[in-house]
């Protein structure tokens, strides 16, 4: 992982070079603007805080107003960075964890400790680009696949790479905490540890005797874990299951 804020100067420097390439290439200005904000937001999105990503997506446009390189650009324009990191990111999120990819091999070994029937629901909540959908969907070939995101763009992005991919999934755009979970066989997380007792508390309350509550990283430390798998050193997955166990 990237020490700060090492990640902020490679997004704005990437920003730049983008920009920059485009305009020589003879796209108009604004189109320029537009492709490097959204490569910049892309990026921006890996930030670990709410305060880091703003700073990732903001340093590009802000660098440009200074440079007096964005003479060409129209004023209404500087608004996209607020719309483009309330889009990645709405306001109704920012106490859930941010876009971090499930490692491809994490849930190794998954299925034999929590075997489901075919056809069993299994929701990755919170999905960001889709990498926890295929390490699921590759231990639960006969599932169904379902991921709920909040973010639209990062919705429509996974589940263009679904599709891409092969693999069928039903992708929506949900909050996690609203949406319904007593129909699912296995909910699937790597949220973050501020966010795990409310995760609990919903597990509790709506799954159904048999599912399963699978937390990347993060231990439920109100729950008595039925395993613990860990393929990928630091990366430890937690199984628990309805009826859960508490301490």
């Amino acid at each position: 992982m990237l020490i700060w804020p090492l990640p902020a100067l490679l997004t704005w420097a990437f920003a730049w070079a983008l920009f920059a390439g485009l305009r020589t290439a003879g796209l108009g200005a604004v189109a320029a603007f537009v492709l490097a904000l959204l490569a910049a937001g892309l990026a921006a999105w890996t930030g670990r805080t709410p305060w880091r990503r703003l700073f990732m997506l903001a340093g590009f446009p802000l660098s440009l107003l200074v440079s007096g390189a964005a003479g060409a650009v129209p004023g209404w324009i500087w608004l996209l960075p607020l719309a483009l990191l309330l889009a990645l990111y709405p306001l109704g999120s920012w106490g859930d964890a941010p876009l971090f990819p499930t490692p491809a091999d994490a849930l190794n070994g998954l299925a034999d400790r929590a075997p489901l029937p075919d056809g069993a629901v299994v929701v990755d909540a919170g999905c960001g680009l889709g990498a926890g959908l295929m390490a699921l969907h590759r231990q639960y070939p006969r599932a169904q696949i379902h991921g709920w995101e909040w973010s639209w763009p990062l919705t429509l992005l996974c589940a263009l790479r679904c599709r891409l991919s092969g693999m069928v999934a039903r992708v929506r755009r949900a909050d996690i905490w609203a949406a319904d979970w007593s129909a699912c066989d296995m909910v699937y997380l790597f949220q973050r540890p501020e966010s795990m007792p409310r995760a609990v508390e919903k597990a509790a309350a709506e799954l159904r005797p048999g599912a399963w509550l699978v937390s990347l990283e993060f231990e439920a430390r109100e729950l008595k874990a039925v395993a613990r798998l860990e393929t990928v050193q630091g990366k430890p997955v937690w199984l628990y299951q309805a009826p859960l166990r508490r301490r």
